[in-house]
């Protein structure tokens, strides 16, 4: 009997077959193409289930599966036609949830995966030894650009801005007012409009949880009112992508430093590299980064054609400029994670942002 699973779930499984059915990945590319090196071989790759760990070595034309030292083969042309499959069913089907066919399900039972995501606790999705078995093995994380991603950055209560409301002084109906304005994708854009044509002013005050700004302040001490200013720009003008709200920050420079610096140094771009690589590294906004690395050292990206390519922290720029080309921000949920409204603090109203940032899927 067929069963149910998410694109993201079924996306994820498409890149683990991928890898085994090819031996190899290709690094990628900024622009998300391959890279003209040499692919890196696979050795094999391990995954968590519930009920222990289970490696999968690549040995010829075979695939041997060893759980608690007990060997299991399989023909590789196996993994390549479950990963036709998988690919066929990301392009065909409508709606997040999709029927996995019979025949899948028998494969996925035989060879051992009875979790459609894996189980860590470590924030990888599997982990990968390159080049032979006694290498150490690389912690990855998978996006898929046919489902669904996960962001990099997911938003949340912790990873709110403050905004002070300065300027005109408002009395509470007028707060009750702005803050009454009516449920839109511009919502938090028409209060900020609002309280600006009433005669207030919105600046940058703080980080809203004390790990998130000290994490932030470990890219840089000021990084905190960069970003306060991109989420606004985002909300104002519409522009979601990280390279194109750069961009826009570079014209009016929020820390107001040489022009030099700005256009020679690339500091603004360059400040946002580290940002988002630290995040594809493992920040995150309610655990302490003290800019080590965490366990996960790059990520896998399935494109929109089916392709997989490997970004790994061993090429940082090519990585950060992937990140870099291929974000933007998103917008959460207000009431789940409590922004875009005029909050009183200790007698000063602030209106909170939340910083959202995921993925292209193209």
């Amino acid at each position: 009997m067929s069963f149910g699973a998410t694109k993201r779930e079924l996306g994820e499984l498409y890149a683990f077959f991928r890898l085994l059915a090819d031996g190899q990945v290709s690094l990628g590319t900024p622009d998300v193409g391959k890279d003209e090196s040499p692919a890196w071989p696979v050795a094999y790759v391990q995954r968590e289930e519930h009920d222990g760990t289970r490696r999968y070595y690549i040995d010829g034309n075979e695939v041997c599966m060893v759980q608690d030292g007990t060997e299991y083969l399989f023909p590789r042309d196996d993994f390549g036609e479950a990963a036709s499959m998988l690919l066929g069913l990301l392009k065909s089907g409508a709606g997040e949830q999709l029927e996995v066919p019979d025949e899948l399900e028998r494969f996925l039972d035989a060879v051992g995966i009875y979790d459609l995501e894996a189980k860590t606790t470590d924030r990888t999705d599997l982990h990968v030894a390159f080049w032979h078995p006694d290498a150490p093995v690389a912690g990855l994380v998978m996006r898929c650009r046919l489902s669904p991603m996960n962001p990099l950055l997911d938003g949340g209560r912790t990873a709110n801005l403050k905004l002070e409301q300065g300027g005109v002084k408002f009395s509470a109906p007028t707060v009750n007012k702005i803050n009454a304005l009516p449920a839109s994708p511009n919502e938090v854009a028409d209060r900020i409009l609002m309280i600006e044509r009433l005669g207030g002013t919105l600046r940058y005050a703080d980080v809203a949880d004390r790990v998130f700004r000290c994490n932030l302040s470990m890219i840089d001490l000021h990084f905190p009112r960069v970003l306060a200013e991109m989420v606004k720009v985002m909300h104002l003008e519409g522009i979601t992508r990280v390279s194109e709200l750069t961009e826009r920050i570079k014209q009016s420079n929020p820390l107001k430093i040489k022009d030099e610096l700005i256009q020679k140094h690339g500091f603004y771009e360059h400040k946002m590299k580290q940002f988002l690589l630290a995040l594809a590294l493992g920040m995150r906004p309610a655990k302490i980064y003290n800019g080590t690395d965490s366990a996960i050292e790059g990520m896998l990206l399935v494109t929109g054609q089916g392709e997989v390519l490997c970004y790994h922290r061993s090429r940082p720029e090519v990585f950060a400029d992937f990140l870099y080309r291929n974000t933007r921000f998103e917008k959460g949920s207000l009431e789940k994670d409590k922004y875009g409204y005029l909050e009183r603090e200790n007698g000063t109203y602030y209106l909170k942002l939340n910083v959202k940032i995921g993925l292209l899927k193209r």
